[in-house]
């Protein structure tokens, strides 16, 4: 790169970002010329600056600074990797990597953009990377993998540090495989997919088992999508 992102601190210091205690998105305050917000989580929300669009700023809660040094500790592990953005350096309070352009796996569902095989590849072919250098692919899900010129590119590595599968990249699988090709290329409307989440999230908690909940969420996308 070029350009030097330090030209954003000026611009990041008059933005604030606070959380919640009920793992809520964050709230964005504040505001600064040329800088654009491009995602929200529950501890970061992140921005790109206009005089250095090469770069995307991840801006942390005052209660999740501890969480950057981690964040740092698994991009330089999966340095060099072509499925994860680059890391080239942080802040205070934020995290600075390259900007990834293309649209997430929910944009495609609700643009209606087709996803292809190659993405699902390339996603488990990042996961057994992961695993290979000693880390966790944790939270992969709908908004953490972009689709780009045909293939994907991983975002969001904050949880691979952590124990445990939560299965949601594995279910993601399963369902492209089992009823994808009924709504590819298809627009689903926002609230649909909303709803299949609040099912998606009960899994477990209800007698709804994994083929039910791909039957119903099929019936839904079939109903509704436009």
């Amino acid at each position: 790169m070029v350009s030097d992102w330090r030209v954003a601190e000026e611009a990041l210091r008059r933005i604030g970002v606070s959380g919640s205690d009920d793992n809520d998105p964050v709230v964005i305050s504040g505001y600064a010329d040329g800088a654009r917000c491009i995602g929200i989580g529950t501890d970061a929300a992140v921005f790109t600056y206009d005089q250095v669009p090469e770069y995307a700023f991840k801006l942390f809660t005052p209660e999740a600074i501890d969480k950057i040094q981690s964040e740092v500790f698994v991009y330089e592990r999966l340095a060099g990797s072509p499925y994860f953005p680059t890391c080239y350096g942080r802040g205070t309070n934020y995290l600075v990597m390259s900007y990834e352009e293309g649209p997430t796996l929910q944009d495609c569902l609700l643009q209606g953009i087709e996803v292809p095989e190659q993405v699902i590849l390339d996603v488990e072919a990042a996961r057994e990377y992961v695993r290979s250098i000693g880390l966790n692919p944790r939270d992969i899900h709908l908004k953490n993998v972009i689709v780009q010129n045909g293939h994907a590119k991983v975002i969001d590595v904050s949880e691979y540090i952590q124990k445990g599968d939560d299965k949601r990249w594995d279910h993601l699988v399963w369902a492209y495989y089992q009823f994808y090709s009924r709504i590819s290329g298809k627009s689903i409307p926002s609230w649909v997919l909303d709803t299949v989440k609040n099912w998606y999230s009960r899994l477990g908690k209800t007698n709804i088992d994994l083929e039910e909940f791909a039957k119903r969420a099929g019936e839904l996308f079939s109903k509704y999508m436009k």
